[in-house]
């Protein structure tokens, strides 16, 4: 029974062979699959790479049969590539003895994650994307020995598979030393094939994984010209066959398997490839960034985290940090970064972990970390043993994941000095050196960091300089383009305005949700666990600029300010960082002279309470924010308005801490006489507009005798340290004016 059983197999492998080589010679489907053969051919590769939609197009049975009997099928479509490479140049076809098929396209229920790889997919063909974590060493595997017996003349050949190859059952393993009558044999190395071996392991992806559970992974297997294609930190797709190994414990008793994924395409992903978009998308940003041109900064901060009272600089900078500068790689190797790094460092309460989840709900990648659950090490990359080969392997960290990304690292304050420091390079470089245990390897790991902590004491003191309630650093600090000291101030009318926020926030219930309602046991969890076909079903709905407008979420009170949508913000801000802004000569000059302003300004005064060090970083940080000032725009160029918006927020974040306490000693003075104030305030523009009449009508001569009208007033209001006051309509209004006044007489 066995003989005729075997013929019909040999018979269905010949028949898939045809229906593979008539596939592939298809001179009325204009020869696509020739000319790639052609090209393979004239780049000394080996493996062709089909689109399943072609075949299915053409033959559907086959198709379907390649997916679900992965084994037998492509075998058979190797060996009709052969087969059709010998007939388009014999003399390729005999220098390699095996040819290689690769897939691509639409696998439809068989495109899965991690997660979701069960045993109905074992023996079939998979697409699974995840994010690389462990990479081992390239080694040769043996395919063909061949071995001499100098007592009897002869040459023995033996061959070599295992579960890995497409071969259904395993040869020996036992590599010969002596033949049957006992002869010692001799490998003859030069004979002999052998084929490259690497295993890797891909992680599902941080942004699919379920809330609370740990992530999946699943080891893969790459052989020949697959090997050294991606490093740890790498996002790819892979398709492959699905197959289960026996435990080496148990042997072949043993009830448990171990899975692999045995490759035959490997492919880089792009962050580019999502979100996805639809024409009206496009037409909607184009539409928003051409209506709102003049306050879409303003607005589109506005709209960062609505949850959260107050903080307009720190959400500004956040959305800067997600926009992103230019990156420059000179011609010499240089590189000029253009992640922002941002520091929050405040009392508790103020809001900072809340800011850093929005981030991660926001950002495209971001990555999540606390500095008391991080080490060095997790953060960059480390070095790890391999449990069954004994082999040293890289396995990426956090910020190496993140490359392209944000890293949002909590408390870190609570890291230790030494894993502080093994960041510094990250933050600057945006890479990661490793040399130890003889690994030599450089991970990229472009991102952003996004940190908070609290000052060294628990509660900023205020009698003490910022540096020294930061108690970081110099070499850290400068690093971060802002650093923001937020403080729990008790002001009795900020107090009820953020009581109203949080209730109106508490008393707030979803269009759909009723009172009362309880959500079924484990829903949840179903509605995080969705598949990837899910996921695109609801990237498909119809795109909201705006929220709906609800009293109990953006409060009765104030006007009606529209609120962009997470999903609009999302998809607005991946298509404002493609863009690269060029910086225009009124606006370099502008941070030029800017620049060397706020040098000046930190030297002099020697007591000015600044939060972190003024260095060459600090100019490189006003390019990085004008460019994501200009990105936020959608402009080509960065322009005077952006410089002068970067200004502003690196004015905030450096001395924000003077002009608290300057209002601090103003405040008993103008709670004292706020009235009087407003009057005399009122009869002051009432005069200074006679005045400006009078000027008018007077000759050039008589100019020369006005004189300024008060100068204690001015003295006490102007700015000690601040180079340019915050636009408040005192600061605008009346303190530059009397700064001019004050410099005439001296």
């Amino acid at each position: 029974m066995a003989a005729p059983a075997g013929g019909l197999e040999d018979a269905e492998l010949r028949e898939a062979q045809r229906d593979y080589l008539d596939f592939l010679d298809d001179e009325e489907d204009q020869g696509i699959y020739q000319s790639k053969v052609r090209d393979m051919i004239s780049e000394n590769q080996y493996r062709l790479i089909v689109n399943i939609n072609d075949l299915r197009r053409k033959n559907e049975k086959r198709a379907s049969r390649l997916l679900s009997n992965a084994f037998e099928e492509l075998i058979a479509f190797q060996r009709a590539l052969k087969d059709f490479v010998a007939s388009v140049d014999a003399t390729y076809a005999k220098q390699y003895e095996d040819f290689y098929v690769g897939l691509e396209g639409s696998f439809g229920s068989k495109h899965v994650s991690p997660r979701t790889l069960t045993a109905c997919f074992l023996s079939c063909i998979v697409c699974v994307e995840g994010i690389v974590t462990k990479c081992s060493l390239v080694r040769p595997k043996v395919v063909r020995s061949v071995h001499y017996c100098p007592a009897t003349k002869k040459t023995i050949e033996r061959r070599y598979t295992d579960m890995t190859s497409l071969d259904a059952f395993p040869s020996s393993s036992i590599y010969p030393t002596k033949d049957e009558e006992n002869n010692p044999l001799e490998t003859e190395f030069g004979l002999s094939v052998y084929k490259d071996h690497q295993t890797i392991t891909i992680q599902e992806m941080p942004e699919k994984a379920p809330a609370g559970q740990l992530p999946r992974s699943v080891d893969v297997v790459l052989d020949d010209d697959l090997v050294d294609k991606v490093k740890p930190g790498d996002r790819i797709q892979v398709v492959g066959t699905y197959r289960c190994l026996p435990g080496k414990k148990g042997g072949y008793t043993s009830g448990t398997f171990r899975t692999i994924l045995i490759a035959c395409h490997v492919k880089q992903m792009s962050k580019d490839l999502r979100p996805l978009y639809s024409a009206s998308d496009v037409a909607k940003i184009k539409r928003f960034s051409k209506s709102r041109s003049k306050d879409i900064f303003d607005q589109l901060a506005r709209s960062l985290a609505p949850s959260i009272h107050g903080h307009e600089y720190i959400k500004k900078a956040i959305l800067c940090m997600l926009l992103g500068g230019v990156e420059k790689i000179l011609d010499n190797g240089s590189r000029i970064r253009g992640d922002i790094n941002i520091l929050l460092i405040g009392d508790p309460s103020v809001a900072k972990s809340q800011l850093l989840r929005y981030v991660l709900s926001t950002a495209p990648r971001a990555i999540p970390t606390t500095g008391r659950g991080s080490s060095g090490v997790g953060l960059t990359a480390a070095v790890t043993t391999d449990q069954e080969t004994g082999e040293r392997r890289l396995e990426a960290g956090a910020m190496v994941l993140a490359d392209r990304g944000v890293v949002c690292i909590d408390e870190f304050d609570k890291m230790s000095d030494i894993d502080r420091t093994a960041i510094h390079e990250v933050m600057e470089q945006g890479r990661v050196t490793i040399a130890k245990a003889g690994i030599q390897a450089r991970l990229n790991s472009r991102c952003s960091v996004l940190a908070a902590a609290n000052p060294v004491y628990g509660r900023y003191d205020q009698y003490k300089t910022p540096m020294e309630n930061i108690g970081l650093q110099d070499s850290l600090l400068s690093r971060f383009d802002l650093l923001f000291i937020v403080l729990d101030q008790m002001d009795p009318e900020q107090d009820k305005e953020i009581s109203d926020h949080v209730l109106r926030m508490h008393r707030y219930r979803n269009p759909n949700e009723q009172d009362g309602d309880a959500m079924p046991l484990g829903s949840a969890v179903e509605m995080l666990a969705t598949d990837d076909p899910d996921f695109m079903q609801e990237e498909e709905q119809e795109l909201q600029v705006y929220e709906k407008h609800d009293d109990l979420l953006h409060g009765p009170n104030r006007r009606k300010e529209k609120v962009v949508s997470m999903e609009f913000m999302r998809k607005y801000i991946h298509v404002a960082k493609m863009i690269k802004p060029v910086l225009t000569e009124e606006a370099a000059s502008y941070i030029a002279e800017e620049y060397s302003r706020l040098r000046s300004q930190s030297e002099m005064n020697s007591d000015v309470a600044r939060t972190s060090p003024i260095t060459a970083r600090t100019l490189e940080t006003l390019i990085r924010l004008s460019t994501a000032h200009a990105k936020a725009r959608m402009n080509k160029t960065v322009d005077m308005q952006d410089a002068e918006a970067a200004l502003e927020l690196v004015q905030f974040a450096y001395f924000k801490k003077v002009l608290e306490k300057e209002k601090k000693r103003r405040k008993p003075a103008e709670d004292d006489s706020e009235t009087e104030k407003e009057e005399d305030q009122e009869s002051q523009d009432k005069e200074e507009r006679r005045t400006r009449r009078r000027k008018k009508a007077r000759t050039e001569g008589e100019e020369g005798s006005y004189d300024p009208y008060d100068f204690s007033d001015a003295e006490e209001e102007m700015p000690q340290v601040q180079a340019h006051p915050p636009k408040t309509p005192e600061a605008s209004g009346d303190g530059e004016g009397k700064k001019v006044e004050l410099s005439e007489p001296r």
